[in-house]
């Protein structure tokens, strides 16, 4: 079976990445937990080292894609110095999941069976959010306007890829835009989709202008993403 690495992107997490990365780590089948700090100003990067992850740094924030690339890129040579003859699969998850992402396995076991070529998670408890929804309204209109179809959940950022779909997928759309491109482009392609319920759950977020200004950019990217598809 195949080695699975997990990929975390992570912008001034501090407080809850050390308890993601301990929960990520025990995962069967996982052997690398790597983080990529993406410009972050507070102690993300030392709570994850402290906690046992591979952590690599960018010096300002570039987004959730470009964390992705980053980290994807690192396993990629990780896979080469050892010379596996299987590359690994590709697990991300979002830095603020906290100890449920212990339960991030069954998106691992279609891609390992062979079943799927990306898996999507699907929260089984939903968080009460600050926002009204236009992202995800947007994000799953424009998904089954450009291939008929959308996940029950289509921004979510659970998702386990093999290799070569994370390949086939690049470049990836820009920032918070990466999921939406992620379902459209491998549809596209004719690869394997599987959605998977999963206990997982993020923070609750707010209503305050950091959280506001947050929202407007996952829809200045969504729109993006979605405009250079339709």
């Amino acid at each position: 079976m195949s080695q699975v690495a997990v990929v975390i992107p992570a912008y001034n997490e501090a407080d809850r990445i050390a308890a993601t990365v301990t929960a990520a780590s025990a995962l069967s089948a996982v052997d690398v937990v790597v983080v990529v700090d993406d410009g972050s100003r507070d102690g993300t990067a030392r709570a994850a080292e402290q906690a046992g992850a591979s952590v690599l740094r960018h010096a300002r924030n570039r987004g959730k894609a470009a964390a992705m690339e980053t980290g994807a890129e690192a396993i990629r040579l990780l896979d080469q110095r050892e010379r596996h003859q299987v590359p690994r699969h590709l697990l991300f998850l979002d830095a603020d999941l906290g100890a449920t992402a212990a339960e991030a396995g069954p998106l691992i076991t279609p891609v390992t069976a062979g079943e799927a070529d990306m898996t999507i998670g699907v929260f089984a408890a939903q968080v009460k959010l600050g926002g009204h929804g236009f992202v995800v309204r947007l994000s799953a209109a424009g998904t089954r306007r450009a291939i008929g179809y959308s996940p029950a959940q289509p921004l979510n950022g659970q998702r386990c890829l093999t290799r070569a779909a994370f390949d086939a997928a690049r470049p990836l759309a820009r920032g918070f835009g990466v999921e939406t491109a992620l379902t459209i482009d491998l549809k596209r392609k004719g690869l394997r989709i599987v959605e998977v319920e999963v206990p997982l759950a993020h923070r609750a977020t707010g209503t305050d202008l950091r959280a506001q200004l947050h929202r407007a950019r996952q829809f200045a990217d969504v729109a993006w993403a979605l405009a250079t598809r339709l």
